[in-house]
C-alpha cells in the first residue's frame, strides 16, 4: 500500500512540475530547472555517505572494535539479502541511528552511542533491521528523486516570480490576470511541493518499519525501542541539520514544533500503533 502510495505522490509531483513549467517557461524552461536540480541532487545521491557521516562526525569500528555490533548488523543483513553494510558509530548520547549511502554494496548503518546504552539487543536489532530496510528499499535513490523533482518546481516558481514582476505570464495580458495567477503560482507550488515530498518521506518510513519487523521478526521490540528513542529525543535534543532529518530513525527535531503534513517521520504513535498491531501475525 505504501508503494503504490509512493508512486502516486512521485506521479504528483511530476505533474506538478510539467504544469508550472509549461506555465513558466515552456518545454525548454522546464527542462533547463530540472537539469540544473537533477546535477546538484545527483552530487549529493553520490557523496550523501560521506557528507552526512562527517556532519555528525561518525566512525568507522571494525568487528574488532564493536563485535557485538557487527555480528548483530551482519545477521541482519544476511536475513535481508544484502551485503554486509559498512557501521559507524557517532559520538553523542541522542539515541539514535540512521542508514546512507547511494546503493547496496556503498551503504552504512550508523547508530549513536546513546542507542547503544539504552536498547537492549532485540530493541536494536528492530532499529537495526529497520536502516537495512531503508537500503533495500532504495529509498537514497527514491529521496533523490523526489528532491530533484521538487527542487525544479522551487526553481520554476523562483522564475515565475521575477517573470511576474518584470513581464507577466506567458501570452497573457489581460489586466494584470496573468501577473496574479504567476505571482499565486509561485508561491503555492513550492509549498505543494514540499508537502508532498514530505509525505513521500512518510510513507518510506512506514515501510522500512514493516521491513525492520519482518527481519528481526519482532515488530514488538522496534515499537518499544521507538518509546525509548522518542522520549530519549525529547529529554536530551540532538544538534541535527534539519535537511538530514529524514535519514534518522526516529525525527532528530522531534522535540519542536512541527505541522505532522511539514513532518518527514509520521507520528510515532501510529508507527508504534502498526508495530503492535504486527505482533500476533509475526
Amino acid at each position: 500500500m505504501n508503494s503504490l502510495k509512493t508512486a502516486v505522490l512521485l506521479g504528483a509531483l511530476t505533474g506538478l512540475l510539467v504544469l508550472i513549467g509549461g506555465y513558466v517557461g515552456g518545454q525548454n524552461g522546464m527542462l533547463i530547472a530540472f537539469l540544473f536540480a537533477m546535477g546538484m541532487n545527483f552530487f549529493s545521491y553520490w557523496f550523501s555517505d560521506r557528507i552526512v557521516l562527517r556532519m555528525y562526525r561518525a566512525q568507522e569500528v571494525t568487528p574488532q572494535q564493536a563485535p557485538e555490533l557487527h555480528r548483530l548488523v551482519q545477521d541482519l543483513a544476511m536475513k535481508a539479502g544484502l551485503p554486509m553494510p559498512r557501521v559507524y558509530i557517532i559520538p553523542g548520547d541522542t539515541p539514535n541511528a540512521f542508514a546512507t549511502g547511494r546503493n547496496e554494496k556503498h551503504a552504512v548503518v550508523a547508530v549513536t552511542e546513546g542507542i547503544l546504552r539504552i536498547l537492549s539487543r532485540e530493541e536494536l536489532e528492530g532499529v537495526i533491521g529497520h536502516e537495512l530496510s531503508h537500503i533495500k528499499n532504495r529509498d537514497i535513490l527514491i529521496g533523490s528523486i523526489a528532491a530533484t523533482i521538487a527542487g525544479a518546481i522551487t526553481m520554476l516558481a523562483n522564475m515565475a516570480q521575477w517573470a511576474a514582476i518584470f513581464g507577466g505570464a506567458r501570452g497573457d495580458d489581460d489586466e494584470g490576470g496573468g501577473m496574479i495567477g504567476m505571482l499565486a503560482m509561485a508561491i503555492l507550488a513550492p509549498v505543494a511541493a514540499m508537502l508532498i515530498q514530505m509525505a513521500i518521506s512518510r510513507s518510506r518510513e512506514y515501510l522500512a518499519d514493516d521491513g525492520g519487523a519482518r527481519v528481526s521478526g519482532k515488530p514488538w521490540a522496534l515499537a518499544s525501542a521507538l518509546e525509548k528513542l522518542q522520549a530519549a529525543s525529547r529529554a536530551i535534543p540532538m544538534n541535527a541539520n534539519p535537511s538530514t532529518a529524514h535519514i534518522f530513525t526516529v525525527s532528530p527535531l522531534s522535540g519542536r514544533s512541527f505541522a505532522s503534513l511539514f513532518s518527514t517521520h509520521p507520528p510515532i504513535e501510529e508507527r508504534i500503533a502498526r508495530l503492535r498491531s504486527m505482533q500476533p501475525r509475526m
